[in-house]
């Protein structure tokens, strides 16, 4: 048998070289980026709305326009926008959060002037007719309540309200009842004052001449130009982390355990710091948190830590879902896990070997026309540019572990979390009650 052999160290990171780009506002005020990457003879595009929630009934109305805008337009019916993005090997979709409402389509290259025209369609005739949106709002409504039935979304929800109260932040899912009473005019009504062109911003990725796109983009959108503005969800309150608060699940096998509190937004000096610091404590497979409550005792299968970035506010979150039997030993192992870097500086090893794998992570995430469209989309959104995706790199790499340990008790410190849990009060009440305050919901 022959003797193992030693793994090669890594290499060099390379700077990342950017691509050609131009970009020009138009005069309906609608922010124009292309992007050149022609790896694939494909265009990917992606248009950002700001659509904000103001208050709680506007999410049951952006939900639906979300479900609805391409039901049809006053030209086409939905089977033939369908068939006319088909024809030019594309497709289109929307979706939407508490911040924007996002379409996002594709379409071979030689087909970018058409799939543009089906765009400015949807932007300026989508129809909603009656019949297909009372029926997609009693679908989305069965489908949201069988939703908000799932523990792990009860988890989630119950930590979101916690934390942000009857900010549009604080809830993700409409009620089915609110779904039902919009109607086919209040979307319409919608669509004319929420889907403008105003502060709204296209970004285009692919085998494309940049300059020449923005003359094509600026004739085919010609027409999409309203009298309305962008909008911009209210102020956010402080969280305040108060007691930990239980969901009773009766019967319930496991425990749905979610932590966060406030976080650096992605302009911060300290957000490099902060990206090492989560990804330290739950961020990747490699996390102490997983090598501790999963590796090491079994308690979970998969939990995880993330940054959440909202344009008004950024928060740590943490989903990890137990063993009933193990939830209060779990809460102390993640407690444990936090009050480690906050009180510890982490070794020079662990930074730099985390700092590779996250410079890995966005080399691979921004390698394909379709993650690079997405990555400019929320980096132009928060005011940055693409010569981030170069700079953020070394910035990763420069962290140092008295870097993470200063970010680290700015943003991870357990008495700043909030904290719920989903599960059998009869069972996990007692243990939890011995760590701390316990406040049913």
């Amino acid at each position: 048998m022959s003797a193992p052999r030693t793994v090669p160290a890594l290499g060099r990171v390379r700077t990342a070289a950017l691509p050609t780009v131009a970009e020009r506002v138009l005069p309906s005020g609608l922010r124009v980026v292309a992007v050149r990457r022609p790896s694939v003879p494909v265009v990917h595009l992606r248009l950002r709305i700001p659509t904000a929630l103001r208050r709680g009934t506007d999410l049951a109305r952006v939900r639906l326009l979300e479900r609805t805008m391409l039901l049809g337009t006053a030209d086409r019916s939905q089977a033939e926008l369908a068939e006319a993005l088909q024809r030019v090997g594309g497709s289109m979709r929307v979706s939407s959060d508490s911040d924007r409402l996002l379409v996002a389509a594709e379409s071979l290259a030689g087909g970018l002037p058409a799939l543009l025209g089906l765009l400015a369609d949807v932007l300026t005739g989508a129809a909603y007719p009656r019949a297909q949106v009372e029926g997609e709002a009693a679908r989305l409504a069965d489908q949201t309540r069988r939703v908000l039935s799932q523990p792990g979304v009860v988890a989630d929800e119950a930590w979101l309200a916690q934390a942000f109260g009857a900010h549009p932040y604080g809830r993700e899912y409409p009620s089915p009842d609110e779904l039902l009473a919009v109607s086919p005019g209040t979307l319409r009504s919608a669509h004319r004052r929420r889907i403008v062109p105003e502060g709204s911003l296209l970004v285009l990725v692919g085998d494309l001449s940049p300059a020449r796109v923005l003359d094509r983009v600026q004739k085919e959108l010609a027409g999409w130009d309203t009298d309305g503005g962008p909008s911009q969800v209210p102020k956010v309150p402080a969280i305040e982390p108060g007691p930990l608060v239980l969901v009773d699940r009766p019967g319930a096998v496991q425990s749905n355990l979610r932590l966060g509190g406030p976080a650096l937004a992605r302009t911060d000096p300290d957000y490099a710091a902060q990206e090492l610091a989560n990804a330290l404590f739950g961020g990747y497979f490699s996390s102490r948190l997983v090598m501790n409550i999963r590796e090491d005792k079994g308690y979970t299968y998969s939990p995880h830590s993330s940054v959440q970035q909202g344009s008004r506010a950024s928060f740590l979150f943490l989903q990890a879902d137990v063993a009933t039997e193990v939830t209060a030993p779990a809460l102390v192992e993640v407690g444990y896990e936090l009050g480690r870097l906050v009180t510890l500086a982490p070794g020079k090893d662990e930074v730099a070997d985390t700092a590779q794998y996250l410079v890995g992570a966005l080399a691979l995430a921004t390698s394909t026309q379709a993650g690079l469209v997405g990555a400019l989309t929320g980096l132009l959104a928060d005011g940055l540019d693409v010569s981030w995706l170069r700079e953020y790199p070394r910035r990763l790499l420069a962290v140092t572990p008295e870097d993470v340990l200063s970010v680290s008790q700015r943003v991870l410190a357990p008495a700043g979390m909030v904290t719920t849990v989903v599960g059998d009060a009869s069972s996990v009440e007692g243990p939890l009650s011995a760590l701390g305050e316990v406040a049913r919901a």
